[in-house]
């Protein structure tokens, strides 16, 4: 996706933007009514000067059958870039029911990355229609990075760059980049690669350095030779931490070879970012990293399904436990009113742990060279915590039941539920990575279960000997 460096709150006449920075109500109304009636011109005075990111947001409130109409009232004047503000779902919604012809004059107005955007969420047949339309040498680029591993640098990188080779000078290079015509130029770039005849990057120069430069100045007494670079095969997430860690705005991309074949911009690296939070998110939560709010009634009934029946086989567990206590339950009532106290302290307690956890692994702060430190950081926490708040209810429970023998037995069972929720919060989200499962989406219902159980289990232990409950 290119930089824009356009004016961003310029647009059309008459578009409002609602409390979530979106077209409001009246607006989305006035553009539905002018698609129905095929009216193009009052489509185009409503839209035409809308930002691409304000497109997306409208295409996002319009209706399944509105949103194709509006790409083919607006012809050539739509701009596909609107398509990558999309969620999607929304994109191929609307993708399947463009004309073939459509898609390709969309496709070449697009830089690669954008364009394999588009390709990759179409059907192979339809995929291959489109690629087949376009000239050799562009189709020759976007099957090349289509040919990449999904997710990865060489599917999010740009195909257009500026390459020189080591003799040219910083004059020479200035006067390329006023001799050529604006469309063989990237939209915005802010370096020059250097390569050699063999297209293996030597290095690169910034373009402050560039103008800096004497016009006699080499390129290759300018360059950094060091220039951190990505794999194509690498994946996107890995490349997100590369600039994360050294505030880059853009990187080179290289093959096995390191022959250059592409450029990454943090304009692509946000999104990679802003994707791999949102799939964090949704995963702690149960939910299909992949699900958005326009997706299918029943294909989200069904998705969520799984989580949910898991979640109520733990449950069980934990009425297991809570069954082989009944007679104690029955002899004092002051345990059945207490007990989800305890097992609910404990599993927010984990949930904290592990929300932390899963982030760090995502992350890699969180590793085998720190894990026991980490640990027992947060058993140390958990004990803390735990005996703070078994001191808070114990004197409660004691005050509101009349009787003193449930402080220490709150308090005792509090504190060893947080140290157990700590202790799970951390341990199965790294015995999870360890074997190669996702710990934002696996360790929920197990780690509840364990507060629920240790809760549950310590409480009414602790209670039966304390009050000689048979």
């Amino acid at each position: 996706m290119p930089l824009d460096h356009e004016e961003t709150t310029a647009g059309a006449e008459g578009f409002r933007e609602d409390g979530g920075g979106g077209p409001d109500a009246d607006f989305v109304f006035e553009v539905e009514a002018a698609i129905a009636l095929g009216d193009s011109s009052r489509v185009h005075e409503l839209v035409g000067g809308l930002h691409e990111a304000d497109v997306g947001a409208l295409l996002e409130r319009l209706s399944h059958e509105a949103r194709p109409r509006l790409v083919e009232l607006m012809g050539a004047d739509f701009d596909f870039t609107a398509l990558m503000e999309v969620g999607e779902a929304t994109r191929e919604d609307i993708l399947e029911e463009l004309p073939v012809e459509t898609l390709v004059e969309g496709v070449r107005e697009l830089e690669s990355d954008d364009a394999v955007a588009i390709l990759e969420a179409l059907e192979p047949e339809e995929q291959e229609e489109v690629l087949d339309a376009l000239p050799a040498q562009e189709r020759i680029v976007l099957r090349r990075s289509l040919d990449y591993p999904e997710d990865s640098a060489g599917r999010l990188m740009q195909t257009t760059l500026i390459a020189v080779p080591p003799f040219w000078t910083a004059g020479r290079v200035l006067d390329f980049f006023r001799e050529t015509e604006g469309e063989e130029l990237p939209d915005s770039f802010f370096e020059v690669f250097v390569v050699d005849p063999g297209y293996h990057l030597l290095g690169t120069v910034f373009l402050d350095a560039l103008v800096r430069a004497r016009p006699d100045a080499r390129l290759d007494e300018i360059m950094q030779a060091d220039r951190r670079r990505v794999k194509a095969t690498e994946d996107g997430a890995e490349a997100a931490r590369l600039f994360e860690r050294y505030n880059l705005v853009s990187v080179p991309v290289v093959d096995g070879s390191e022959r250059l074949v592409g450029v990454l911009t943090i304009d692509d690296i946000v999104d990679v970012i802003q994707e791999q939070a949102s799939e964090e998110i949704k995963a702690l939560g149960g939910v299909n990293p992949e699900e958005e709010l326009t997706d299918d009634f029943w294909w989200i009934a069904r998705s969520r399904f799984a989580w949910l029946f898991i979640n109520m086989l733990t449950a069980f567990i934990t009425s297991t436990v809570l069954k082989s206590f009944q007679s104690q339950l029955e002899q004092m009532v002051a345990l059945a009113v207490l007990g989800p106290i305890i097992a609910g302290q404990g599993g927010n307690s984990a949930t904290q742990t592990m929300t932390v956890a899963v982030r760090a692994l995502a992350t890699r702060e969180l590793n085998r060279s720190n894990a026991l430190k980490i640990i027992f950081r947060e058993l140390a926490i958990g004990a803390v915590n735990g005996a703070a708040f078994g001191l808070v209810t114990g004197v409660v429970a004691a005050n509101w039941f009349q009787n003193v023998g449930l402080l220490p037995v709150m308090a005792l069972a509090m504190f060893t539920n947080l140290v157990a929720g700590a202790f799970g919060g951390i341990v199965v989200p790294l015995i999870f990575d360890r074997f190669k499962f996702d710990p934002a989406v696996s360790s929920g219902p197990f780690v509840t279960t364990i507060t629920d159980v240790v809760g549950y289990g310590a409480f009414l232990t602790i209670a039966s000997i304390w009050f000689h409950l048979g």
